[in-house]
C-alpha cells in the first residue's frame, strides 16, 4: 500500500465522511469515493457504512484508526529533515582533522560547547596527515578544518574566517631591538613548518620579489614544536595573529607583523555531501563554526 493511499485511509477514518475527507486531501468527493472503494477491496472490509444521513466506521475501521495515524506519524518523522533530533540523546563520535595550532585553540572551546548539549558525544582530533579529501570521501573524517585545498570535487565547504600570519620569536630576540623590515626579517634564521620537510613557501616567494632570501635553519612538522623551539633559541617562527595570546605570553614569546605583502589565510570547514542533511552532523558542524567564529 502506497503512502498516499494510507493518508487517504487516515482522512476517511478521521472524518467519517467522504466529502470532508476529500476536502482534507485536496481532492474531489468522487475521487475520494473511488479511493474508499479501493481501500475496501484491499482491507476486505466496508470500513464506512451508511447510517441515515451519516457514515459510521465498522469495528475493523475503529481498530485501524489509531494504528494508521501512528504509522503516518512515523513516516512523517522519517521523511521530515531533522525531525525528532535531540542532541541530549545523541551518542556519536565525530572526527575533526586540523593543524595542531588550530586544534590547540579550538579543541577546548569546541568540546565544552558540545558537551553542554550532548554529554554522550565524543570528538576525535586528527592531524593533517590525512588531508586532501579522500579521508572525507572514505568516511574516516567528518570535518576538515583549516586552510582548505586539494579537495575532491564533491566535497562541500564553508568559509569561516580569515587569519593573518605573524612572526614569533623569544621576547629578548635581537630582532626586537629595532624596526623589523623585510631585510632584517630575511636575515634572521627561521624555522620551517612542514610535515613533508618542505623548506620554501609563500614567504620565500615574497622575499624573492624583493631580491632577498632567508635561511630556513630547521624544519619541524608542527607549529607547536616550532614555538617550543623558538622560545629557547634565536630562531624565528610563524603563528596566527591574536591566536593563543596567553600561551604565547606564558612561553616567553612575542609576535610581530611580517614585513611582506602576504594575503590573509582563509580558514574554512569541509565535509562530504553524504553528511550534509544528517541532523547530528549538521548540529556538530554548527558548533565547529561557532567555536571558530566566537573565539576570544
Amino acid at each position: 500500500m502506497d503512502l498516499n493511499l494510507l493518508r487517504a485511509l487516515d482522512a476517511l477514518l478521521q472524518e467519517n465522511s467522504v466529502t470532508r475527507a476529500a476536502e482534507r486531501l485536496g481532492t474531489s468527493p468522487a475521487a475520494a469515493s473511488r479511493t474508499l472503494a479501493r481501500l475496501r477491496r484491499a482491507v476486505g472490509d466496508p470500513l464506512l457504512v451508511r447510517a441515515g444521513q451519516e457514515m459510521v466506521p465498522t469495528p475493523r475501521a475503529l481498530e485501524l484508526r489509531e494504528e494508521v495515524a501512528a504509522l503516518l506519524r512515523g513516516c512523517d518523522n522519517v521523511l521530515r529533515p531533522g525531525a525528532g533530533f535531540d542532541a541530549v540523546h545523541l551518542q556519536r563520535t565525530f572526527t575533526v582533522q586540523a593543524a595542531d595550532l588550530v586544534l590547540a585553540g579550538l579543541a577546548g572551546p569546541l568540546t565544552e560547547r558540545i558537551h553542554k548539549e550532548a554529554p554522550h558525544v565524543d570528538v576525535v582530533f586528527l592531524p593533517e596527515s590525512v588531508e586532501g579529501g579522500p579521508a572525507l570521501r572514505q568516511g574516516r573524517v567528518d570535518v576538515e578544518l583549516g586552510v582548505l585545498g586539494h579537495l575532491d570535487p564533491e566535497i562541500h565547504t564553508r568559509r569561516l574566517t580569515r587569519m593573518t600570519l605573524v612572526g614569533v620569536a623569544r621576547r629578548g630576540h635581537p630582532l626586537f631591538g629595532k624596526r623589523i623590515d623585510a631585510r632584517r626579517f630575511a636575515a634572521a634564521d627561521h624555522i620551517g613548518i612542514s610535515r613533508h620537510g618542505k623548506r620554501l613557501g609563500l614567504i620565500d616567494d615574497e622575499l624573492a620579489e624583493l631580491g632577498l632570501r632567508r635561511r630556513v635553519a630547521v624544519v619541524v612538522p608542527s607549529h607547536t614544536s616550532a614555538m617550543m623551539l623558538a622560545r629557547n633559541t634565536d630562531l624565528v617562527s610563524l603563528t596566527l595573529a591574536d591566536w593563543l595570546p596567553d600561551t604565547t605570553e606564558a612561553m616567553g614569546l612575542r609576535t610581530f607583523p611580517i614585513p611582506l605583502d602576504l594575503a590573509p589565510l582563509d580558514i574554512g570547514m569541509a565535509w562530504h555531501p553524504r553528511n550534509s542533511a544528517d541532523p547530528g552532523h549538521r548540529w556538530f558542524r554548527d558548533h565547529v563554526a561557532a567555536a571558530v567564529l566566537t573565539r576570544p
